[in-house]
């Protein structure tokens, strides 16, 4: 979203905020999170398949089964997964934008309910 901005910015295209723009900004961002969890419902699917199949070849304390060759597609494809969520959510998954103001309010409002007074 951010090239989308800066390109709309260098332009010289000042009407950022009217709804024709705030809308296509809003399609592009549902599009990318919609092709995110289609991605990671390929990545269970098809991992689930490899996983099974190869259980089904062998025994479960076969060695066949927890060899590098069995997980190396899951955990390569886990690390594209995580790079494909985080350039769609953002860094801030986990701590949002105001992350920092809520949990000072929350130990503010914490300190001041367990004063003697």
């Amino acid at each position: 979203m951010g090239r989308l901005r800066r390109r709309m910015f260098e332009n010289g295209a000042s009407d950022i905020d009217g709804p024709d723009a705030r809308y296509d900004i809003a399609y592009k961002r549902v599009k990318r999170i919609k092709g995110f969890y289609v991605h990671l419902l390929v990545y269970v699917l098809v991992n689930a398949f490899i996983l099974i199949s190869i259980f089904n070849r062998s025994m479960f304390g076969d060695e066949v089964f927890w060899q590098w060759q069995t997980w190396n597609t899951v955990f390569f494809w886990g690390i594209g997964l995580i790079a494909h969520g985080l350039s769609v959510f953002g860094r801030n998954i986990f701590f949002g934008s105001n992350w920092e103001e809520n949990k000072i309010q929350e130990f503010m409002d914490k300190d001041k309910n367990n004063k003697w007074e």
